[in-house]
This record gives C-alpha cells, structure tokens and sequence, in this order.
C-alpha cells in the first residue's frame, strides 16, 4: 500500500534530481545506437561503448577504468546473438549492468561484528562526514541490529567537534565516550574499549580526527590507533562529491590504514557517480555503505546489483519493499485493508499514510527506487518539506470532512485552503489525488493476485 501511495504522491511533486542521472540520460541515449539492429556487431557495438565511455568520463570516472570498463563490455556482447523477443539493446543494457555491478564489487559485503565487543574505527578527511556517519551507524546497528552501542569522541582537534557527537548520541540515545579536549587520542581510545566492556556494550564506534589535507601527523596517529585497539573494522568515509580526489585519498589512505571498506557519504548531493564506480577498482576494497542526507536513518548498505539497476533507470524495487516492510504494522494494515473493502478509507487514513512514507526515508531517493519513475519525474525536484501543503490541507479539515470528503463542497474547501496558507487549485488537486488512492487500493484489494506492472499501468490511466 506505502508503495502505491508513494507512486501516485509523485504527481504533486516537482524538480526531482536523482544521483547519476546525467550518466543514467547518457548511458540511456548510448543504447538507443542499438535499436533496430538484429543482432550485435562490432560495429554497432563499437558506437555503443564509445558513448558509453564518454558518459563514463562525464561522470568522473578515470579513463583507464573507463577504458577497461568498456573493453570488458566488448569482450562479453561481441559474437552474442539476440535471444528470442531480446532486442540488442535490451542485451547491451544486461550485459552493462552486469558488468557496472561488478566493477562496484558484486556484491554486498558485511560488517564483521564478532567481537566482544566489536569494535569500528572510523577514519577519513575533515568535511566527509565522519561524525554524522559514526553516529548514523551507531543509530543503524542499534535499531537494525539490536546492539548496544558505544560511541567515542577521539576528533580533539576540530572545534566542537566532541559536542557535535554528544549531540548526535542524545539525539539516537546512544551512550558517547569522551575525554577532555587535550587528552591523547590513542589513550582515549584505549580506555573507551575498557569503558565499553565495563558497560556490555556490543559494538564500539571510534570517531578519529581529520584535516583538510592528508598529512603525515594524521595518518600516524590513526595509524596508532588502529595499533593501540586493534579494530575488527577500519572504515574510510569520503565524500563522493570530491569525485576522482574522493578516490586518491581512498587509495592514501589505504595504503597506510589497509581498511576494510568504504564508506561513501552525500550522494544525495550533485554528484557525478564517479567515486562509486571508480573506488572498488583502485583500492579493491567493498563499498560498505551510502550516505543519502543529514537524518539519521539516511544510510543505506551499499548494494552494486541494486545501485546498477538504479544508473540504468531500472529502479530499486527490493530496497523501496524493504524500507516499506520497516514501518509494516499487521493490525493497522488488516484494519486498513477493512476499511478499503468497505469504501471507507479517508483523510485520516491518508495522512497515516504519509506519516509512514516519511518514515522511510527521503521522498526523493524513495521514488527513484521505483522502476520507470526515474525517467518520467526526472525533471522535477523534492525535498524534504514535500508533504508540508498536504498535510496542512488536511489538519485544516474538521473531523467530519476528514471522515467524510464527500461533504468539501466550494465553500468548505475555499475555507480549508485559506487555513492551511494553499490555494483553491491545491486543495482540489489534493481531492483528486484522494480519490485516485482510494480507487488505486480498492483495485488493488479486489486483485490480489495482480502483478504491480499491471496496476502501475492502470494508475498511469486514471489521471
């Protein structure tokens, strides 16, 4: 039901921007040189991949993985014949997101959380995000996980630095370990583990110091850290916006911490795509997890199959049912599902509703993950504050127009959109928009069995 819901709340929203999405239009235009085509030639094949490259290029991938890229794509798709009802370029698109999954790693790859306690060292440049991803982490551990978690404040150089994450741990109620600023950090560290095992605490989160630059005093003293409380995790955080300097520090910082895999933080900013693409292949080290925003829910294990679908406009399906499960409540659906059937469902149903799918995460990464959207709402923007004017609309209501929508005649609702600060064209906006969930829930309650591609389709022909 979230799901559908998100689906047709797209249509009130605009100026939507997705990561990837000039490489996504590249890649995209790239396969239309295919079509028509009976079977793949290298000559074709040969046009295909040089966009490719290019777009590759664009977004900020070096040109030898760019190139090796390319050379593998080649490798795979000359001399294979289209299978039946499988045009070219359907092929070429598979054999690219096969192909765009491995070069991110494959596959996902684990935390190794066996220690008693486990611990994470938490490494990288100032302005990453090392703070607010230690924090997202102790936040995803604990309420995902069920873990107790410890984090300790070792940054005593960046101003504010131990209060921010005192901050952030009251926020998640998260106990934090912290010392006097002047303290030594590997000494603090030290006594945070003591601390930690004192506590029962499941997992220690060590967030270190960073600097504008990469230098030699920083690099030994996370080195002597990482020595002193011999971590089960070194995790690199770096800031994909930097692009090909997020992947030349990845590979400094490998060469001196030998971490375990990578975080990559603000790929909800404008980003190219390049450091996603490009950091397995430098390092050979796993793309952990994906920072998507400031809240601390905003962090995703970092799937290559799924971030692959997602560059080529195939959405994320698995991932939107996931996060939609998170908020699955049995009774409140069975009693929803109830009052669906009994052409009951109202405003207070609906505003429900949107209290979940807030729940789930940015509304903009949310659609994106839903196959076909990408493309069809590229144009249009959303943030946070999408659902304001619907939810101001609705609080405007009395109890009875909630209960009852069909009593909002012209009076009602010119009253309604004078309260809530909208216009008359909102609120009847919003009405439709009502009506087409309920229509789009009873159909979907009346066919179970009904595969969502079909009722996607069905709800694109209601407007």
């Amino acid at each position: 039901m979230l799901i559908l819901q998100l689906y047709i709340y797209s249509e009130l929203f605009f100026n939507y921007v997705t990561m990837f999405e000039g490489l996504s239009d590249k890649l995209d235009r790239a396969f239309k040189i295919l079509k028509g085509h009976g079977h793949i030639t290298e000559i074709n094949v040969a046009e295909t991949l040089k966009d490719v490259r290019k777009a590759l290029l664009d977004a900020d991938v070096s040109f030898k993985i760019a190139k090796q890229f390319t050379d593998q794509v080649k490798e795979q798709a000359l001399g294979q014949h289209v299978l039946t009802a499988v045009s070219p370029g359907q092929l070429m698109v598979k054999i690219v997101h096969d192909e765009l999954a491995q070069l991110m790693g494959g596959q996902k790859t684990e935390l190794n959380l066996k220690g008693d306690p486990a611990i994470i060292l938490v490494a990288g440049l100032q302005g990453s995000g090392k703070t607010t991803f230690s924090a997202k982490l102790a936040n995803y551990l604990k309420t995902k996980r069920g873990k107790k978690i410890l984090l300790v404040a070792c940054d005593v150089y960046r101003p504010a630095a131990i209060e921010q994450l005192k901050v952030l741990g009251q926020q998640i109620e998260v106990d934090v370990y912290t010392e006097d600023a002047g303290n030594d950090p590997v000494k603090i560290a030290k006594r945070a583990i003591i601390h930690a095992k004192e506590q029962g605490s499941h997992v220690v989160i060590v967030d270190t110091a960073g600097r504008l630059a990469i230098d030699e005093e920083m690099m030994d003293e996370i080195s002597n850290i990482k020595k002193a409380i011999n971590p089960h995790e070194t995790l690199f955080v770096v800031d994909s916006m930097t692009g090909q300097d997020a992947v030349n520090t990845a590979k400094a910082f490998n060469e001196r911490l030998d971490y375990e895999g990578v975080v990559l933080t603000k790929l909800d900013g404008d980003t190219r795509g390049g450091a996603a693409l490009s950091i397995k292949s430098v390092v050979n080290k796993p793309i952990k997890f994906v920072g998507l925003g400031e809240k601390m829910e905003a962090i995703d294990v970092f799937y290559p199959e799924r971030m692959a679908d997602r560059i080529l406009g195939m959405g994320d399906i698995v991932s939107l049912v996931e996060k939609a499960q998170e908020q699955f409540d049995e009774e409140e659906a069975q009693q929803l599902q109830r009052k669906i059937a009994k052409n009951q469902f109202d405003f207070n149903d609906f505003l429900s509703q949107i209290k979940q799918i807030k729940k789930m995460g940015n509304v903009k990464d949310l659609l994106g993950m839903i196959p076909g959207m990408g493309k069809s709402i590229r144009d249009l923007e959303i943030d946070d504050n999408a659902f304001k004017g619907i939810e101001a609309i609705i609080h405007s209501m009395t109890p009875a127009e909630r209960v009852n929508p069909v009593i909002l005649n012209g009076s009602r609702r010119k009253r309604i959109a004078t309260g809530s600060g909208t216009s008359i064209q909102e609120v009847n906006r919003l009405m439709k928009q009502f009506e087409d969930t309920r229509k789009m829930m009873k159909m979907v309650t009346a066919n179970k069995g009904k595969k969502m591609g079909n009722i996607m389709r069905n709800m694109k022909n209601m407007n």
